[in-house]
């Protein structure tokens, strides 16, 4: 169990989450909805809809909009969203896997398809990359909830797998059946996390120069500002010093 190891974030760059807030409140309704759909709509009762309303929380959506995208899931005329991954490339040879929820799955298909060869990219079939990932738990917390030590030990008792530390915060890698029960043995020790959800892990990252970054970067920002992409994975590695340079 690597704990101090200084795996990057591979969901994007920092700072990119900072995206217009009626965009990102509409991304977290979706997903609170889907969740509470898929399963009862307690998230007592339910690890994923529990989840998305912690990572709902964080993201700064009042209460009233949370309670109405869990109510939406019981009315019979609410919309119904599938989950739809994409699979391909970006310059420099990055892999890319997009994770969408969509009411129309050819909207979907056709901007997901426009943005990626707009930018230099080009999507292939459902496998291409995956098969270079990791499918595995993602356990997130802010820094403040505790040292790299402390929260190495609280993660290696409740069973994970690997952590990861840096000063933007914690991440705690588990298998997909482990998730929910060490997200549930962590809380006593570290509070509540911010985010516990399936992730893709890359088995290793390919390091990108400027020329690349900057295209790289320029369409995970357009793919992030659609409204039925959810997230984007990557195994890229952009070093500080480029992405210093690129501001």
């Amino acid at each position: 169990m690597a704990g101090h190891s200084k795996f990057k974030n591979i969901m994007h760059r920092k700072g990119a989450q900072d995206k217009k807030r009626a965009s990102a409140f509409s991304k977290l309704s979706r997903e609170i909805t889907v969740a509470a759909k898929a399963g009862l709509p307690d998230p007592a009762m339910n690890a994923r809809l529990r989840a998305a309303v912690l990572a709902a929380r964080a993201g700064g959506m009042p209460k009233d909009n949370i309670e109405r995208s869990i109510n939406k899931a019981s009315g019979s005329d609410g919309e119904i969203y599938e989950e739809i991954r994409y699979e391909g490339f970006g310059p420099g040879g990055v892999s890319l896997i997009i994770e969408t929820l969509t009411d129309n799955r050819n909207r979907t298909a056709t901007n997901v398809r426009t943005i990626v060869s707009r930018n230099g990219g080009n999507l292939g079939a459902s496998g291409s990359v995956s098969h270079s990932f990791d499918r595995l738990g993602l356990i997130s917390y802010p820094a403040k909830a505790g040292s790299a030590d402390k929260v190495f030990e609280a993660a290696l008792e409740a069973g994970a797998d690997d952590v990861s530390s840096s000063d933007d915060g914690h991440e705690i890698w588990t298998a997909i059946e482990s998730l929910h029960e060490v997200a549930k043995a962590l809380e006593p020790v570290l509070g509540e996390y911010e985010g516990a959800k399936l992730a893709w892990r890359p088995q290793l990252e390919v390091t990108v120069g400027e020329g690349d970054a900057e295209i790289l970067l320029k369409l995970i920002d357009a793919l992030e500002e659609d409204d039925d992409v959810q997230t984007v994975w990557g195994n890229y590695d952009v070093p500080e010093d480029v992405l210093a340079k690129l501001g």
